[in-house]
C-alpha cells in the first residue's frame, strides 16, 4: 500500500522549504523502500533549491541519506528487509560503457523511473536528485543503496553516500595522489575536509587547507593537513609555493562552488600539475584558464563528480577505515535538527561555518 509520509518541498526556488504530507508509491521490480534516519544537508541541494541549476517543481530534495531498508521489490539481491543501508544519487544500470569500466557515476543507460511522490490529490512531486530524500521514506533503484551495517550510526552512516566519497574518491580515486606529493585543498566544509583525509590516507607528504574562516584552519588539522593558508591573504599562491619548496601543488581540489576559487586553484600548481573541479558553481558561471601556460608547463583541469565512487568496491573500505579510527565520520557532524527545522539547518549551512547539518529522524 502507497504510504503517507512527511517531506520537505520546495514550490518556489529560493523560497523556504514545505514540511507536509506526500503520498509514497510502494517499491516495484529493482527497487527498495528506506525509511530514513538521517538525512545530510549538502550545497548541492541548497543550490537547486536557490534555483542555481534548475529542474522540475514541485521537489522533494535530499540525497546524503541513511536508513533501514523496509520493503524490497522483485529482483532485488543487493540488499534485504532490515539492513542499514545508505541512499546515494549514484543510479547504474551494470551495462552501458561506464558502468563496466567502474565508473557508474557517469552511467548512461538509465531509464526513467514511474513516479514516486504525490500529492494527495494526485499531482506528481518530483523527486530531486534522483532520491527525495528530505522526506521520512524514500523508494530508490536498488543500485543506489549500499549495505553499512549497525556499526556506523546512522546519521554519521549518512555522510558517506556523498561528502565522504565526493572529497575522499576526489583524492583517492580521480586523482589517485601518491605518497610524496603535495596537495592543497580549496574550501574546507564536508567535502574538503574528506578530501584532506582521501589525501592524508593517499600518503601526501604535505597537505594545504585553505578557506576564509581561521576556524576552519585549525579544523582541517584534525582530519590530517598539515598546514593552513588564508584565501584572504595578499598572495596566497606565494605562501603555497613556500611550504612547497617552490614548486607549488601537485594536486589543487576545489571543493567549494565559487569562481574566486577556481579563478585562484592554477595560481598554486606545480609544473605538471592538475586542478580537480569538485565544487560546483551555478549553470552560468565561468572561470578563465590560460591554455598557453597550461601547454607550457604542462599542467590541467579535470573534473570529479561523486569522488568516482564505486559503492559495491568503496563503502565497505569507508566503513572498515572508520571502525579501525582511521576516517573521522562523527566530528565532520556540525548540528543535528529535525525535519521541522530543515529551513534553520539549510540557512545555518548557507552561512558557511558548517561542517555538514545533518536532519535525524
Amino acid at each position: 500500500m502507497p504510504s503517507e509520509i512527511r517531506a520537505a518541498v520546495c514550490h518556489e526556488f529560493g523560497s523556504p522549504l514545505s514540511v507536509e504530507t506526500v503520498i509514497l508509491r510502494d517499491p516495484g521490480p529493482g527497487e527498495v523502500e528506506v525509511t530514513l534516519e538521517a538525512v545530510a544537508i549538502c550545497h548541492s541541494d541548497i543550490s537547486y533549491i536557490e534555483g542555481g541549476w534548475g529542474g522540475a517543481l514541485p521537489s522533494v530534495y535530499g540525497h546524503e541519506a541513511a536508513g533501514r531498508v523496509t520493503a524490497v521489490g522483485a529482483g532485488v539481491t543487493n540488499v534485504a528487509e532490515g539492513q542499514r543501508v545508505i541512499v546515494t544519487l549514484i543510479r547504474s544500470c551494470g551495462t552501458c560503457p561506464s558502468c563496466v569500466t567502474a565508473k557508474p557515476v557517469h552511467c548512461m543507460g538509465n531509464q526513467p523511473l514511474p513516479p514516486e511522490l504525490s500529492f494527495a490529490d494526485g499531482r506528481e512531486v518530483n523527486k530531486g536528485l534522483k532520491c527525495g530524500a528530505f522526506a521520512e521514506k524514500v523508494v530508490v533503484h536498488a543500485s543506489q543503496v549500499a549495505f553499512v551495517g549497525d556499526d556506523v550510526p546512522a546519521e554519521s552512516a549518512c555522510l558517506l553516500a556523498c561528502g565522504v566519497p565526493t572529497g575522499l574518491g576526489a583524492a583517492v580515486n580521480t586523482a589517485r595522489v601518491r605518497p610524496g606529493e603535495t596537495v592543497a585543498v580549496i574550501g574546507l566544509g564536508g567535502v574538503g575536509l574528506n578530501a584532506v583525509q582521501g589525501a592524508r590516507l593517499a600518503g601526501a607528504s604535505r597537505i594545504i587547507a585553505m578557506d576564509l574562516e581561521p576556524s576552519k584552519l585549525e579544523d582541517a588539522k584534525v582530519f590530517g593537513a598539515t598546514d593552513g593558508v588564508l584565501v584572504s591573504e595578499e598572495t596566497p599562491w606565494r605562501t603555497v609555493k613556500a611550504l612547497t619548496g617552490g614548486r607549488g601543488a601537485d594536486h589543487v581540489f576545489v571543493s567549494v562552488g565559487v569562481i574566486p576559487a577556481y579563478d585562484l586553484a592554477p595560481r598554486l600548481l606545480a609544473r605538471g600539475g592538475t586542478v580537480y573541479a569538485v565544487g560546483m558553481p551555478h549553470n552560468s558561471e565561468t572561470t578563465a584558464v590560460a591554455p598557453d601556460m597550461m601547454a607550457a608547463t604542462g599542467q590541467g583541469m579535470r573534473g570529479s563528480l561523486m569522488g568516482d565512487v564505486v559503492l559495491a568496491r568503496d563503502v565497505p573500505w569507508m566503513v572498515d577505515l572508520y571502525t579501525q579510527g582511521r576516517l573521522e565520520l562523527d566530528a565532520l557532524i556540525s548540528g543535528r535538527w529535525s525535519l521541522d527545522q530543515i529551513n534553520e539547518a539549510i540557512a545555518d549551512t548557507s552561512a558557511g561555518k558548517a561542517r555538514r547539518n545533518v536532519i535525524v529522524f
